[in-house]
């Protein structure tokens, strides 16, 4: 029986985040966005986020496993709070690697108590090496 192919959930409120997509796009590599407001969904609608799963990281009871098969997560941190939340929500849809990428200096222990397996802290909107990550596995 063949596996079907797992789909990358990136959370990219951002320019890296931004960035990451468009290499996920000129790599074809299958991928979904996660936001929690319209305006988000709009904005990574019109980069050409096809599939995007819309969250209310209010009530967790709205935290329904997407219909497809979760792969790795790439959060990029704009907000502790909503990071803190995309990876209670993504933790419990995907056994794979979840990524947190910050530009800020939150203590890396609060993403990794909560489930991330790698925080990355980079201060540049380059992120293609994240990209391998992306393709392994």
């Amino acid at each position: 029986m063949e596996q079907e192919q797992q789909t990358i959930l990136v959370s990219a409120p951002n320019k890296p985040g931004e960035a990451f997509i468009r290499q996920l796009q000129f790599g074809s590599i299958p991928f979904a966005v996660i936001v929690n407001n319209k305006a988000e969904q709009a904005r990574l609608q019109e980069l050409g986020a096809e599939q995007i799963v819309m969250v209310d990281t209010n009530e967790e009871n709205t935290w329904l496993l997407p219909e497809w098969p979760v792969g790795k997560v790439f959060l990029f941190e704009n907000s502790l709070t909503l990071c803190c939340r995309y990876i209670r929500i993504c933790r419990s849809w995907t056994s794979e690697p979840l990524y947190v990428i910050t530009q800020s200096n939150n203590p890396r222990l609060i993403y990794k108590g909560l489930g991330a397996n790698y925080v990355i802290h980079t201060n540049s909107n380059e992120v293609s090496f994240l990209i391998h990550s992306a393709h392994e596995g």
